[in-house]
Formats: structure tokens, sequence, C-alpha cells
């Protein structure tokens, strides 16, 4: 039978821990919210990476980015750079926010491809230069509070951040979360009671025992309430995703004024991909990688050897090594435990997954505990409901994730010919389950061969910069029973996007470059 949830305890602190915090505090009235942090944890501060989801979760706790950003040496994003994922030396491509430009139905994204058929030599980083207008701000490194300063652009939608993820928890923790109510207490949970319900009670090893209707584990990848405690079991996603470990480094500007740039980017190797940050302070970088392939000693090396091609690595520079498990618990929420965070899973760095996943959940997890505001009552049918929609996003974004390795041409080492090789009927099979196929890398297949035309999710642009078309030559051949003239209708198509990309590019080139505006937005005038 169900009971009020009228105490909640979180276990763990970190970002996912106190945006738990913050959340719960501020959106449920007259809950009891405490969180129970070792505070001899050590965390691991590596610089994160956002999408423009987040401003979703910060707009409903009324949170500005002058609000954060300078306690948390943050800087703005707008796009993701894929360099050397479809082949080695194939150059980059980019995944911007924001939406893409129409132009009513005639010159859209899909008369893209048919222009790259006339002109084979187009770069495959055109695509997003020509349907995404905000490239025109990415590519001369300028941003601006005016919507729509390019054809679609809204500066509260469109753009993300990176920042330092300890520092923004401990930002969360001071001047939003305890300040509103939150009960803090700093000692490790030395021992676990349960029974018929879940857990019991919680006792700290400073005697004191913890009672709860709800608890709720933050705990990191230990998942010490989810995992330990309730023996849920973990559902790997080493079929699709390789990677499980990582060297992560702090490294100095050389040019601060240039070297801070409104994305991420991402270089892939020969046995993984290395990630740069751009943090007010400094770049946040690091070497993402599967140890079934190489050491962690030759993965070492191999990410020196790249920041020494860089002209970024430095004599005395430490570096920290992480291990990571992708997957995520068969389910979130058992009896009275919910997970939040790396203790309810993981997919990998790619594509700034860790905390869109925190926010997403949060939103439902808020939406299940206010809906009998009366009586408090959850259901086993709002858990079940929590548990299979949480999974659903997880398992697509996780397949997103894997798109950029399945697709992938690359044949250089063992760590890409595998890859390359791996079984995805499993993957192909879940549109059976109900999968949603816009989320997922189902959609860029189908759409290359059942619809032969992309929505407008951003799959388009990651599918395109790996050379996966929905539209191509031959279907152009199969459907033309017009007789019209392809090469006089390509051009028209081509000078038209030519002509888009200059007024975008005028216009972009009149807004202040990121580091100007960071520095006085953000900073007001200090370095």
């Amino acid at each position: 039978m169900s009971k009020p949830i009228n105490k909640i305890v979180i276990v763990g602190g970190g970002s996912a821990g106190w945006m738990t915090a913050c959340t719960l505090i501020q959106r449920l009235e007259n809950r009891e919210i405490v969180l129970i942090e070792d505070p001899n944890t050590p965390t691991v501060g590596v610089g994160e990476s956002t999408l423009g989801f987040i401003n979703d979760w910060l707009r409903l706790l009324r949170i500005k980015d002058t609000d954060f950003m300078k306690a948390c040496d943050a800087t703005y994003k707008m796009s993701i750079s894929f360099t050397d994922f479809y082949k080695k030396g194939a150059g980059t491509f980019h995944y911007p926010f924001g939406p893409i430009d129409t132009n009513g139905n005639k010159y859209a994204k899909n008369d893209w491809y048919l222009m790259k058929f006339l002109h084979p030599e187009t770069p495959l980083s055109d695509y997003a230069d020509s349907v995404y207008p905000i490239m025109s701000l990415v590519n001369a490194n300028r941003i601006s509070l005016e919507d729509n300063i390019v054809p679609g652009f809204k500066f509260s939608r469109d753009v993300a951040y990176h920042f330092d993820a300890v520092k923004f928890a401990i930002w969360l923790r001071d001047y939003f979360a305890v300040p509103k109510g939150v009960k803090h207490i700093q000692a490790l949970v030395k021992d676990i009671a349960t029974d018929e319900n879940g857990i019991k009670k919680l006792v700290l090893d400073n005697g004191h025992e913890i009672y709860a209707d709800l608890f709720i584990d933050c705990t990191g990848f230990k998942s010490l309430l989810l995992g330990e405690t309730m023996k849920e079991p973990f559902m790997s996603f080493n079929d699709i995703l390789p990677n499980n470990s990582a060297w992560a480094a702090q490294i100095p500007y050389d040019n601060k004024r240039e070297e801070i740039v409104p994305y991420t980017d991402c270089w892939a190797l020969g046995n993984g991909w290395v990630w740069n940050t751009p943090l007010w302070s400094g770049l946040g970088t690091g070497y993402v990688y599967s140890d079934k392939y190489i050491s962690d000693e030759e993965a070492l090396e191999e990410f020196k050897e790249h920041l020494k091609h860089k002209g970024k690595l430095r004599e005395d520079q430490m570096f920290r090594k992480i291990k990571f498990r992708a997957g995520v618990s068969e389910r979130l929420w058992v009896k009275n435990v919910c997970a939040i965070g790396l203790s309810a899973g993981f997919i990998e760095p790619l594509e700034s997954n860790g905390l869109y996943s925190v926010h997403m959940f949060l939103v439902r997890l808020l939406r299940a505990l206010d809906r009998d505001k009366e009586e408090r009552l959850v259901t086993q049918f709002d858990k079940d409901g929590y548990n299979w929609s949480c999974r659903v996003m997880f398992d697509n974004f996780a397949q997103f994730v894997a798109m950029h390795y399945s697709m992938s041409l690359r044949n250089d080492t063992e760590y890409w010919r595998d890859v390359g090789n791996r079984s995805y009927c499993d993957v192909f099979k879940s549109l059976q389950r109900g999968s949603s196929r816009n989320e997922s890398f189902i959609a860029a297949y189908e759409s290359k061969y059942i619809t032969t035309r992309f929505s407008d999710d951003g799959i388009n642009a990651v599918a395109t910069g790996l050379n996966h078309f929905p539209t191509d030559m031959h279907y152009i051949h199969w459907m033309n029973d017009s007789g019209f003239n392809l090469a006089e209708e390509f051009e028209q198509i081509t000078k038209h996007l030519k002509e888009k990309k200059e007024i975008w590019d005028y216009r972009a080139s009149k807004c202040p470059t990121v580091y100007d505006f960071t520095k006085e937005r953000i900073y007001h005038g200090k370095e």
C-alpha cells in the first residue's frame, strides 16, 4: 500500500545530488528534504559540458546564467565539433544547437544533399554551415543576446554552458539549496537497514539514524542504495559503446581570447577520442578510450602525443585516471529507492549527456511526486511509468552516442574496425518495444532507406557528418519521372544556400566575440 512521501533523503552530493536537492526544495511544497554526503569523498572536476536542454531546468528553478557562471568558471556553448570520426583525416563537422532554417519548404536541409551530389567536392562540414544559422556565430566565434540575430536564434534556448562541475555543485549547495531549506548532513553512511518496503533507515558514522519516505541515490558509480543495497541489476551498454576509461587534465591557455570558443571540441584518435572543454580559467581536456584495446599507460602516451602535436603538452602536466561503466540500472526506482545521476546510469562523455540525464530524470521524478498534492501518494504505476520513460530516454540517447561509432568508416586500428563490425540487430529490434525513432540512430537509418527525408531533430547533423544521407543520386533518378533538368535545379539550390550563408555571416560579424561578451557579462571585465 502506498505511503505518503513527506520526507526525502538524498545520499551523495556532487552535481547530481545538489541538482536533485535544488529541484525538490524549489518545486515541492512543505516536504522535508535532507542531503547526506561524506565530506571525505573525493570529487572529480574535469570540466562539464552541457546541452541546451539544461536551460529548461534552469528556468524551472528560476536560475539565470548571471547567477552561477562566475562562480563556476563557466563559458558559453553553442555546438559540438567532431574531428576524424568519419574517417581518419576527414576533417571536422558540427552538431549545432538551435533550429535549422527551412525557409518554407523549398530550400530546407534536404536540398543541401541535392547540391552535394552536383558538387561532390563540398566538404561535409558545409552542411551545418548551410542549414543551421547559428553556425555563422560559431564559426566567427561570436555571440549575442539578441534573438533572431540570425534566423531562429534564441539566446535563452540555444546557448548552453561549459563549467566546473565541482564548483557548480558547491554553488547550488551554498547559494540555492541550503538557503531554501535543504538540511545538509556531513557524515558517512555506515550501515543500511532494509525491510519489505525497501530501505528502513540509514545509520551514520556519527551514530544518528535517518528515516525517510523516499531515499534518492546520488552516490555515483558506487550506487550504494540502488545497486549495493537493493541489488538492482546493471544493464551494460558494452555491446554498442566501447569505452570505459579516461585520462583528464587541465591546461592553461596560450591565447585566451582565441581559445575560448563556443563549442566542445572532440577529436577521434586511434583508440577513442579527446575532449576539449574551454573554461574561463583554462582548457579542460581528456582522452576517452577502452582498456580492451590499449593499456592505461599506452593511452596516456597516445594522449600526450596528441597534446604535443597541438602544442599543448606541458612538462609538469598532471593527469588523472578515471574509470567508468557504460550502462543503466534495469529499474531506476525500486520500492522506496530512486537513483539519479551516475548511480542510475552513464553512457560516456561524448555528446555531453552526463547532466542531461540528471535534469531529465528529475523532471519525471518531480511530476510523479507531485501528482497527488493532497495525500502525496505514489503508486506502483507511477514508479513503473517513471522507470519506463527514463529507460526509453536513456536507451535512445545511448543509441545516439553509439551512432558516432556505428556509422564511422574508420578502419585504421583494431578499435575502429571492431566498432564498425559490431552487430546492431538488437538496437533495431528496439523499435518493436516502442523506442522513439527520433532520438536513436534508427532515425538516421529509417530516414535514408524508408522516408528519404530527415526530421528536424539534431540527428541529421551527426548523420550527415558521417556521410549518411537520406537522399542520394540513385533515389533522385529513381523518382524523377518529370524530366526536369537536374543540373539546372541544383544550381539554383546552390546559389540560394550560398546567399543565405553570406547574410548570416554578415549579421554574425556585427556581434561581440565570445571572449569579450563573456568577460563583460559574467566576469565584469576581469580576466
